[in-house]
């Protein structure tokens, strides 16, 4: 998918830059697709506080079981389920995709705080994946789903603004995210893919 914006043959950035319609869609569905899984999450978190013995549906062996997951410490980070925090910060995505299919337009500083905010979920779906694999030891699919959709809008959304001059760098990197944005994502999950697999190596196996 290509999400090639209108601004990368200008010196400097716009007073207000819009986005592709592949980027606005790639939004709306990777922010559908969080949204979803934050708010299949936080039904069965509270559907575990009310019944100890419920067991969620994603819990399908020792391994990936959604329930241990949201018995942990770690399901709690900021004192309510994290989940909750998804159900807000994923519609915002889905919005700001919205408004991107209508030739919505935004400036610098709108752009580079959807970065930040993108980043910080880069960085709090890395830290979760690390306590998930190694002292949890179990995964969560619709965890799973999140990390993926938030992996994919960050990137996403980082090479659009390299490519409008948003953020500095060089031309040859804005030359590589007009045409390999993909290879970022993908080698992204890719890493994960592999740090899951080799995690409960065994496991897959037997």
């Amino acid at each position: 998918m290509t999400t090639r914006g209108t601004d990368t043959d200008t010196a400097e950035p716009r007073t207000a830059v819009g986005g592709s319609r592949a980027l606005a869609l790639l939004l709306m569905i990777t922010g559908a697709a969080g949204l979803l899984a934050a708010w299949v999450i936080t039904i069965d978190k509270f559907k575990l506080l009310e019944d100890p013995n419920f067991t969620p549906g994603c819990s399908l062996n020792p391994i990936v079981s959604c329930g241990n997951i949201m018995k942990s410490e770690q399901a709690a980070v900021f004192g309510f389920p994290n989940p909750m925090l998804g159900l807000v910060t994923y519609a915002v995505v889905v919005c700001v995709g919205v408004s991107l299919l209508a030739r919505a337009r935004f400036p610098r500083w709108y752009w580079l705080t959807l970065n930040a905010g993108m980043l910080f979920g880069v960085g709090f779906c890395t830290w979760l994946m690390y306590q998930s694999l190694y002292n949890i030891n179990s995964l969560c699919l619709w965890c799973c789903l999140a990390w993926v959709a938030t992996i994919v809008m960050f990137w996403y959304v980082t090479s659009h603004n390299v490519r409008n001059r948003m953020l500095p760098a060089p031309g040859w990197l804005r030359a590589f995210a007009d045409e390999f944005t993909w290879v970022l994502p993908v080698l992204h999950i890719g890493i994960i893919g592999m740090l899951i697999l080799t995690r409960w190596w065994d496991f897959w196996t037997s």
